[in-house]
C-alpha cells in the first residue's frame, strides 16, 4: 500500500522502548533504524490483511461509505475502537493542538487503558482503505463498460443518421429530377401551344378585325378585308 496516513499510530511502544534504550552518546543511525523498524512493522500488519476484500452485498448508495464497509463485511469491533474513533480522539479539544508526539502518546495510553492493541486499529484502517480502493475499481470498471456501451450506441445512431440523411438526399434529388422533367415537358407543350395558337389566330385573322384568339405574343394584327385599302 502506498498510503502512509496511518503512520501516525506507528508502534509507540516500540519507539518508546528504542527511546529508553538510547543514550546521549547513541549513534545517529540508531534512530533511523528504529524508524525503519517501525515502518516495517506497519508493512507487516498491512500485509497480514486480506489483499482484496470480498463484497457480499450490492452497494445501492455509492456515496455512503458505511454501506461500502458493510458490503465488504467490515464490522466495528466489540470494544468500539476503529480508525475513525481514533481520528475523532485526535481532533479532541484536549489534544488536537498538541505536538504529534504528544498526540500519539495520548492515543496509545487511551488504547492501552481500553485493552485495545494498536495493531487492531491499523488492521481496521487497512481493511477500510482496501475496501474503498476495491470499490473504486468496481466503479471504474462499470464506468468504462458504460462508456464503451454508450459509445457503441452513439456510433450506431450516427450510422443510422447518415443512412437516413443519405436516403433523404436521394429522395430530394429524385424529386428535383421529377420537377425538372415535368418543367421540360410543360415548356415543350407551351411552345407547341404557341405554335397552335398562331395557326388558329392566323386563320381567324382573315375574317375578324379584332382577332379573338390570344397568343403568348399577343393577338396578331387583322388581315385587311378584300376591297379595303390600307
Amino acid at each position: 500500500m502506498g498510503k502512509k496516513w496511518y503512520n501516525l499510530f506507528v508502534t509507540i511502544d516500540q519507539a518508546e522502548q528504542e527511546s529508553r534504550d538510547e543514550t546521549p552518546s547513541a549513534a545517529p543511525g540508531k534512530a533511523a533504524g528504529a524508524a525503519r523498524s517501525a515502518t516495517q512493522t506497519i508493512a507487516e500488519i498491512a500485509s497480514a490483511v486480506a489483499a482484496e476484500p470480498k463484497f457480499t452485498a450490492p452497494v445501492s448508495n455509492p456515496t455512503s461509505f458505511d454501506e461500502i464497509y458493510q458490503a465488504a463485511e467490515i464490522r466495528p469491533p466489540t470494544h468500539g475502537y476503529t480508525v475513525f474513533k481514533v481520528a475523532e480522539m485526535l481532533q479532541s479539544e484536549h489534544i488536537r493542538n498538541l505536538p504529534p508526539e504528544v498526540k500519539r502518546s495520548s492515543i496509545l495510553v487511551a488504547l492501552d487503558a481500553a485493552g485495545v492493541k494498536l495493531r487492531e486499529i491499523i488492521e481496521d484502517a487497512v481493511r477500510r482503505d482496501r475496501a474503498l480502493d476495491t470499490y473504486e475499481h468496481v466503479q471504474q470498471k462499470a464506468l468504462e463498460e458504460l462508456e464503451a456501451h454508450k459509445n457503441e450506441e452513439n456510433r450506431q445512431i450516427e450510422a443510422e443518421i447518415e443512412r437516413l440523411v443519405s436516403e433523404r438526399r436521394a429522395r430530394i434529388q429524385s424529386n428535383n429530377e421529377v420537377i425538372a422533367k415535368e418543367k421540360d415537358r410543360f415548356y415543350g407543350w407551351q411552345l407547341k401551344k404557341q405554335q397552335e395558337e398562331q395557326r388558329i389566330a392566323e386563320a381567324v385573322s382573315y375574317f375578324a378585325e379584332e382577332n379573338p384568339i390570344t397568343t403568348s405574343g399577343g393577338p396578331p394584327p387583322s388581315s385587311p378585308r378584300p376591297g379595303q385599302g390600307p
